[in-house]
């Protein structure tokens, strides 16, 4: 295999028109310049350089070796820019995964300002469809994911970020008993029918079961939807009660009213999943930083009693 390092010297030898100069140019001795020439003649088979007077120039096989060696310069300082940006963030890809309702609230406005830091940089977004939302950033198919945190959320090499604690508020039709009263307790919604407004096999769905749980009473679910907006529907149609989280009612329902509930209050909590080595490029640092200052603009504290503002 041809030594790169030989074939830079030997350009600056022909560029140079003679190996004192070269020499001089490379910080080297004559003696050690014309070293390395040796050694590149056997293993090129050919020779390189013929004297010309004073100085020297390339034969036909110095030639090719010098052009391709200005080639391999060229690339190798184009590599170096290369580099050098994705270090800075001006250029490079991320991908992003997450669930539906942190699209809008969350990810929407985190882009936004990414591309204004970051115009060059390539963002690849895509809603979360595994069962387990952390294996699509272990399997190196996703930078980040937004994830409600998970069961088993410890994974080695993955960071969850906390970005913000989303309450699940009591959904009621317009004209509902409780809708009187300005705070409920989970124990309220005790002997009520309920609407499932959560995947049956998902994180979101153990929280409220957790919730009920310890206010002694599990939920009579009389009608399923998986779709925040579809459940609004049927408590709008009286047919139930809902628990859905603030960030999934962003489209109220005119039909419905939100309480706040206690006792306890279920909250999931919305996490950034990261590859610890991810962490060292500077567009998933300014990317963690975009979503944490979207996700601030919900750490909204409530008066007790007052209706849930539209988000």
């Amino acid at each position: 295999m041809l030594d790169v390092r030989r074939m830079q010297i030997l350009r600056s030898v022909v560029t140079s028109g003679s190996v004192t100069a070269a020499a001089a140019h490379l910080g080297y001795t004559p003696s050690a310049i014309s070293q390395q020439m040796t050694a590149l003649e056997k293993q090129v088979g050919l020779p390189l350089l013929e004297r010309v007077g004073r100085g020297v120039q390339p034969t036909a096989a110095g030639l090719i070796l010098t052009d391709y060696a200005a080639r391999i310069g060229q690339q190798v300082a184009e590599a170096e820019t290369a580099l050098s940006d994705l270090r800075a963030g001006r250029t490079g890809h991320i991908s992003l995964r997450y669930f539906a309702t942190a699209g809008a609230e969350l990810v929407a406005p985190a882009v936004a300002s990414l591309r204004r830091k970051h115009p060059r940089v390539r963002i690849d977004l895509g809603v979360l469809e595994a069962d387990d939302p952390l294996q699509e950033v272990i399997r190196h198919q996703a930078d980040l994911a937004i994830v409600v945190q998970p069961r088993n959320s410890r994974r080695e090499g993955v960071q969850l970020v906390r970005l913000v604690d989303d309450p699940y508020l009591v959904v009621l039709p317009k004209d509902h008993r409780l809708a009187r009263k300005g705070r409920l307790d989970l124990a309220d919604l005790a002997d009520e029918p309920w609407v499932g407004s959560e995947s049956s096999d998902g994180t979101c769905l153990d929280i409220i079961m957790t919730a009920c749980s310890a206010a002694g009473f599990t939920p009579d679910f009389v009608v399923q939807s998986e779709d925040y907006a579809t459940a609004q529907g049927f408590v709008a149609a009286r047919l139930g009660v809902a628990l859905i989280p603030r960030l999934g009612l962003a489209n109220r329902h005119h039909g419905v009213t939100l309480r706040d509930v206690h006792n306890p209050q279920p909250i999931r909590s919305i996490q950034a999943a990261v590859r610890d080595v991810s962490l060292d490029q500077v567009v998933v640092r300014s990317m963690l930083s975009a979503l944490r200052e979207a996700a601030s603009v919900h750490r909204v504290e409530r008066p007790a009693g007052e209706d849930a503002p539209l988000l």
